[in-house]
């Protein structure tokens, strides 16, 4: 239609007009176009600055200032306190895995056992049976009670005993001879079973022959 709209208009040859006036472009328009909000740089940008109300399922009474529940927070904080006990405890040999030494001393030999007496599931542990011939020991045997093997894995003797048997159900070690003042030390390798918990009894006799010669008695306590 003639007259609707200004037609465009070159410039001549060697004639600069750029300077007295420039065709808009479209980034011109947009920031012309520009919410006056958004240069106020307000925080909540061009939405309502009113107060917004809670959803229906929030009390803020209950849910933001926590009346009602104050003791809520004092159990949160009991049982992080909990997780952080239980290893405390454990570092103090309360559930085990720390060794100990039970002895018997007769005139013919002095018998120590050195193992823990406390143990837990799983658990990987040794034990050190140490004997001192104060007087000749023709054919030293050690035999162990029910309580070191019921429930318990038995990894490694070492060294390895001269003969191995049952007596009366017990575990028997044949070591043989050992020279009056001198020792004899046999190291075991266990392992708890996970099932194994509860409380028992564990002996360690030491024979001559057939000649009692001492005994050292524990009691063991197994957690989960």
């Amino acid at each position: 239609m003639p007259g609707a709209f200004p037609a465009k208009v070159r410039p001549l040859r060697g004639h600069d007009d750029s300077r007295r006036f420039k065709w808009p472009s479209e980034a011109g328009e947009r920031r012309r176009a520009k919410p006056a909000c958004a240069a106020k740089r307000r925080p909540g940008g061009c939405g309502e600055t009113g107060r917004v109300a809670a959803p229906d399922e929030i009390v803020l009474s209950r849910d933001r200032d926590l009346r009602g529940r104050d003791k809520d927070l004092w159990i949160r904080r009991s049982l992080m306190a909990l997780v952080a006990v239980l290893p405390i405890l454990a570092l103090f040999n309360l559930f085990g895995q720390r060794p100990t030494t039970s002895k018997a001393a007769v005139p013919a030999a002095t018998l120590s056992v050195y193992a823990p007496t406390r143990l837990r599931g799983g658990l990987l542990w040794e034990a050190r049976f140490h004997i001192t011939a104060h007087q000749e020991i023709k054919n030293a045997i050690l035999v162990l009670s029910t309580g070191w093997a019921e429930g318990i894995t038995i990894n490694t003797i070492e060294p390895s005993p001269t003969g191995e048997a049952s007596k009366n159900g017990k575990l028997e070690f044949t070591l043989g001879h050992i020279p009056k003042d001198e020792s004899f030390i046999l190291y075991m390798q266990f392992q708890v079973n996970p099932t194994n918990v509860g409380h028992r009894s564990r002996s360690t006799t030491l024979y001559d022959g057939d000649t009692k010669l001492a005994a050292v008695h524990q009691k063991v306590t197994i957690f989960p």
